[in-house]
């Protein structure tokens, strides 16, 4: 039996390809789907069956692109309401293929359609050796229950704990879990960066397991959720109805510098994905920048939304074609073009061109050791990394509310923007400048680097006391 996982960093994403005897069944695909094309082939199986553990809100999905190349059958949880030809599968149902068996347990809570699928080897055993949980159970956490339409997170967080503790925690504890997400993911509070455990494991570390009552997991897993980005409805319909073909998106044709400031002028963003230091030097006046490496489609998504047109300034051809599918993973479509020859070429007919500076933690520390009014500092982490430790003096605003909080800040006074290690203040930096901020650091190595020159901050028991 072929039993595999892929796991797609930039979105914290896993997919699975399960085959056995010729025949495979991928598990909540990518939208890029081709490295499931290329694996059934070296292993000379033939994808018959596409399933989604649910409607997803954070990714699009390829299940419509798979079925079409492959033929193959897409399963769904029954409650989907999905728009599109598929199998609807209910508690019990069962998919037998050559040595392989999976059986669907409905387990709403993330969603009201998720479903997790126990997956048996009949030549290793007649008994299941894992499920897939989706985003139902997480290493180390449970699905967010605040994405549901027709019902509120208190009766969610309520549903989901009956699929937990009255389906999933009843399997015996060598069972593995393999989950949809891993850390990074905004599907829940605090995933673990390992990518499978076991059932026995998770009922002992969990912190979501060890809620002694129904009442008491629903008041601990929701409280303090993470931000929820307007992007997520968006994709969970785009989800249901199926999205359009890679193959279907018009390519963006290259734009002269003169067609990027009319393409600015009728409201289009120009998205530069450049390294953070290539940005700093030299940049389009009002560009965000959004970095290729990390969770760009993410933040992408979350900071600029879906139907914003954009205008891409790439480090190469390699990099355009990057940024249009890592873009298109998260359903950003609306591209009008990309720079042509990029910033150099931008440069040769004479264009202005920004800056952003570049600040040292320890230039930042003299700085504001000079008096308390030379810079503000800006925190743009998530609340859970303030409370373990934060620059004295700093500001908290996160990333994903800066936009809408800006009037918290004095524009002629110099800001410096940092995170954990630089991606996100780079992000930060951009979109102070674009919104006229005269003086704007990024602090190169944020507070990593803070505390690895052991510069003083306070601390979690600090700021407790």
């Amino acid at each position: 039996m072929v039993f595999e996982q892929f796991y797609l960093g930039c979105l914290s994403h896993a997919s699975y390809l399960i085959g056995s005897e010729g025949i495979a069944a991928v598990v909540d695909p990518q939208r890029d789907v081709g490295l499931y094309l290329e694996e059934a082939r070296k292993r000379g199986l033939s994808i018959a069956y596409v399933i989604e553990t649910h409607l997803h809100a954070d990714f699009v999905s390829g299940h419509r692109e798979l079925a079409a190349l492959t033929g193959a059958r897409i399963y769904l949880g029954a409650e989907s309401g999905a728009e599109f030809l598929h199998a609807a599968v209910r508690d019990r149902d069962e998919l037998v293929f050559g040595r392989c068996r999976l059986k669907f347990l409905e387990t709403p809570g993330h969603s009201l359609d998720s479903i997790s699928i126990l997956v048996t080897d009949l030549d290793r055993s007649p008994e299941p050796f894992a499920v897939l949980t989706g985003d139902t159970l997480f290493i180390g956490d449970v699905g967010r229950p605040d994405l549901s339409k027709g019902k509120n997170a208190e009766e969610m967080a309520a549903l989901l704990y009956r699929s937990l503790h009255e389906k999933l925690l009843r399997l015996p504890d060598d069972v593995e879990i393999y989950p949809a997400h891993g850390a990074g993911s905004l599907c829940g509070k605090q995933l673990s960066s390992e990518t499978r455990s076991t059932i026995g494991k998770e009922r002992l570390s969990n912190y979501a397991l060890r809620a002694a009552t129904e009442d008491d997991f629903i008041r601990l897993i929701t409280s303090e959720l993470p931000e929820r980005p307007a992007y997520f409805a968006l994709d969970k319909e785009i989800n249901r109805a199926g999205a359009p073909l890679l193959s279907e998106i018009p390519c963006a044709p290259a734009l002269r510098p003169g067609e990027v400031v009319r393409e600015q002028e009728d409201g289009a963003v120009v998205l530069d994905t450049r390294p953070a230091a290539q940005f700093a030097a030299a940049h389009v006046p009002g560009s965000v920048h959004i970095g290729l490496a990390g969770q760009f489609a993410v933040w992408a998504g979350a900071l600029l939304g879906l139907c914003t047109r954009l205008v891409i300034v790439a480090e190469n051809p390699e990099s355009i074609l990057e940024t249009r599918i890592r873009l298109a993973r998260v359903g950003i479509e609306s591209i009008v073009g990309y720079l042509k020859d990029g910033v150099a070429g931008w440069a040769r007919e004479g264009m202005p061109l920004e800056q952003t500076h570049q600040i040292s933690v320890e230039e930042l520390y003299r700085r504001l050791a000079s008096g308390p009014g030379s810079v503000r500092t800006v925190d743009v982490r998530r609340p859970s990394e303030w409370a373990e430790g934060h620059i004295e003096g700093a500001i908290l605003i996160p990333l994903h509310s800066l936009t809408g909080r800006l009037d918290e800040l004095d524009k002629a006074r110099p800001v410096a923007a940092h995170c954990k290690g630089g991606y996100r203040s780079a992000i930060a930096a951009s979109l102070l400048q674009r919104s006229g901020f005269q003086t704007v650091f990024n602090v190169t190595g944020g507070f990593d680097a803070w505390r690895a020159c052991n510069l003083p901050y306070i601390r979690a028991q600090q700021a407790t006391a």
